[in-house]
């Protein structure tokens, strides 16, 4: 790999090595979609170079804004409550994730977020394949019945 430093390279760990990001410090300052609040992690702010991460909330009951991320990957794991997603070109598919389970959303994909619980927060963590924050919102009239996917 080129940038393989080799082993007689000296590398100041301290400062260029792993860091944390506390949960007080996500910056909230990315690009939004209505119904739900993103906030940053890891970026080009803390040294990353080819993927994002940070945190999602959709309050109780709520529903996003269709939207999708051009031609990024997308990757949810739910920490709290219960996630519906939508998506297509009219969100006429529909399937259910709860904690502990990942959801992928490949790239320009139309999809929407629903928290299915009116009376808890969904709470994710989110990682994407890079660093622009693409978030194309959309203006799509979605199906009245969408059909039912099942987890795979």
């Amino acid at each position: 790999m080129g940038d393989d430093p080799g082993p007689d390279a000296v590398t100041d760990w301290r400062n260029s090595g792993v860091q944390v990001i506390a949960h007080d410090r996500l910056d909230p300052n990315t690009p939004q979609t209505p119904g739900m609040h993103r906030q940053a992690a890891v970026g080009g702010a803390a040294g990353a170079k080819s993927i994002w991460a940070g945190t999602v909330t959709v309050e109780p009951g709520a529903l996003t804004g269709p939207h999708h991320h051009g031609e990024l990957e997308s990757v949810i794991y739910v920490l709290e409550g219960r996630a519906r997603m939508r998506w297509g070109d009219r969100l006429e598919f529909v399937a259910d994730a709860g904690p502990g389970d990942f959801i992928f959303v490949p790239p320009y994909v139309p999809h929407q977020e629903i928290n299915a619980d009116p009376g808890a927060p969904l709470r994710c963590a989110l990682a994407r394949s890079g660093q622009e924050p693409i978030v194309v919102n959309l203006d799509i009239e979605p199906a009245e019945s969408p059909e039912r996917v099942p987890p795979g």
